[in-house]
């Protein structure tokens, strides 16, 4: 199994656990990483030609304007071989109840035919949203695995549950 672990986080100033504290890794980084470290494949780091504002509270204004008039944010990179990759790991941050709208950037920029994505996120109260039925819609011919809901403020310690996700959605 080729797999790519494709993702986007936010470092710096986020909320955690009721506050807003600052991050020098993003949560959702963190997860990649644990799955990385667990299944192998490369990784893609999905990131903006423009950067969010470093306010956590600017930044939630912006996501949602961008949500709200379905931007698609330039992306930075390309994944050159993207049909040597069979399962592809995508993770993100709920933002507004599904990915951030470079996500979906990335999403339309590739052919995900016969493809399996294994979606997971970081959040902090809100789960998947509705993120795994808009991966659907963005790419009906692809297999959408169950996803994984991460806790934030508990991605940190969340091996054993990543590790155990892994084993369900890789079978």
């Amino acid at each position: 199994m080729t797999s790519l672990i494709a993702y986007y986080s936010r470092r710096g100033n986020n909320y955690v656990g009721g506050q807003i504290v600052n991050l020098t890794v993003g949560n959702t980084e963190v997860a990649a990483r644990m799955i990385q470290e667990r299944m192998g494949g490369d990784v893609f780091v999905i990131d903006t030609v423009k950067v969010y504002p470093t306010d956590y509270h600017e930044t939630t204004e912006v996501s949602r304007r961008e949500l709200d008039q379905h931007a698609r944010p330039e992306l930075r990179g390309r994944v050159d071989n993207m049909a040597a990759y069979e399962v592809i790991f995508l993770g993100y941050p709920n933002w507004w109840g599904t990915m951030p709208m470079a996500v979906y950037t990335f999403l339309e920029a590739y052919d995900f035919t016969g493809k399996t994505i294994i979606p997971f996120c970081t959040h902090e109260g809100s789960g998947m949203g509705r993120s795994e039925d808009d991966i659907r819609q963005l790419c009906p011919i692809a297999t959408v695995r169950q996803g994984l809901a991460i806790r934030g403020g508990n991605v940190q310690r969340a091996g054993d549950e990543i590790a155990a996700w892994l084993r369900k959605v890789t079978a």
